[in-house]
């Protein structure tokens, strides 16, 4: 006798005689067993050009990922009149802080800086404090040069200059600031002319330019040693690390617009850039110290009493 059955259920006979009308409908179905565990679906085989277009995607930083989306999705905006507003730029843990250190000290080609580390949670807790430490570090390397230099002189005086630290500090936080906030601006304005151009945002940009001046506060300890080569090899290697970082970060952006533009943006970039690392090292380490003249001069009130000594 079979089961009886109602309106409600369905019978093991109901179930595969759907299944084996099903297969004779349609003989090239594949049928899966879902008792089976070891059974996997396997992805569709993608077009051959589509690879390729996830990696510039990946690149650019348009193709978030899933993990991107949910930590974006659990950030409560606020007016930006209130503390809290401020207070999201500055969560961050330390890991996420060494990780991006260690990124901008090894850059790795073809890899996007914004994309690996920045744009899953932005911050300006590490650029604010790299900027801090490298006013102090230049400041104050640069007193130590200069009385290191003059060590065992004389006719020389040391003064501390305190004014050091304001011009470093001007210099270096009017780079980390105006500087990332003329190049949105301007990718903002092609991001208008060219529709493939994506543009990063501000605070990704500054914290491009934040965390690639790290490398310079070890340098900046280092340009103390007072031999000249040395300074410049050490001005050299800094200058190639950190600059890579921002060629490789902003090369992506600007690669689909006209090629003349993209080249001058990119030579810009990096111009500025040796400018500052030169600059500094410049004012604040090779700068002719004039402490030591004034002793060695005679005026003319000690002309006057020696002649007449004579």
């Amino acid at each position: 006798a079979h089961p009886r059955t109602g309106p409600g259920t369905l019978s093991a006979e109901g179930e595969f005689g759907d299944g084996a009308t099903l297969l004779a409908a349609n003989p090239d179905a594949t049928t899966i067993n879902i008792e089976d565990p070891s059974v996997s679906f396997k992805h569709q085989p993608r077009p051959p050009g589509s690879l390729g277009r996830e990696e510039d995607e990946e690149l650019l930083g348009t193709n978030d990922s899933d993990e991107t989306e949910l930590l974006a999705g659990q950030k409560k905006s606020s007016p930006f009149w209130t503390f809290e507003y401020y207070q999201t730029f500055f969560d961050v843990d330390t890991y996420q802080v060494f990780d991006r250190i260690k990124g901008s000290l090894l850059p790795v080609p073809g890899k996007n800086f914004v994309r690996l580390y920045i744009r899953s949670n932005p911050d300006l807790y590490g650029p604010f404090w790299i900027c801090a430490t490298l006013v102090f570090a230049i400041a104050i390397s640069g007193n130590l040069s200069n009385f290191l230099i003059h060590l065992g002189e004389k006719t020389y005086h040391y003064v501390p200059e305190f004014q050091k630290v304001s011009i470093a500090a001007t210099v270096i936080y009017a780079y980390a600031w105006l500087v990332p906030l003329a190049l949105w601006g301007f990718l903002l304005w092609r991001n208008s002319k060219v529709m493939n151009i994506v543009s990063y945002s501000f605070l990704e940009i500054v914290c491009v330019y934040g965390y690639s001046l790290f490398i310079y506060i070890p340098t900046a300890v280092l340009w103390i040693i007072p031999q000249r080569v040395i300074r410049w090899v050490l001005v050299t290697i800094a200058l190639g690390i950190s600059g890579s970082v921002l060629a490789m970060t902003f090369w992506p952006a600007v690669r689909e617009d006209n090629r003349r533009v993209a080249l001058a943006t990119i030579v810009t970039i990096m111009l500025l850039h040796v400018l500052l690392s030169v600059g500094c090292l410049a004012y604040f380490f090779d700068a002719p110290e004039m402490d030591h003249l004034p002793a060695a001069i005679t005026t003319p009130n000690q002309t006057v009493a020696a002649a007449k000594s004579s």
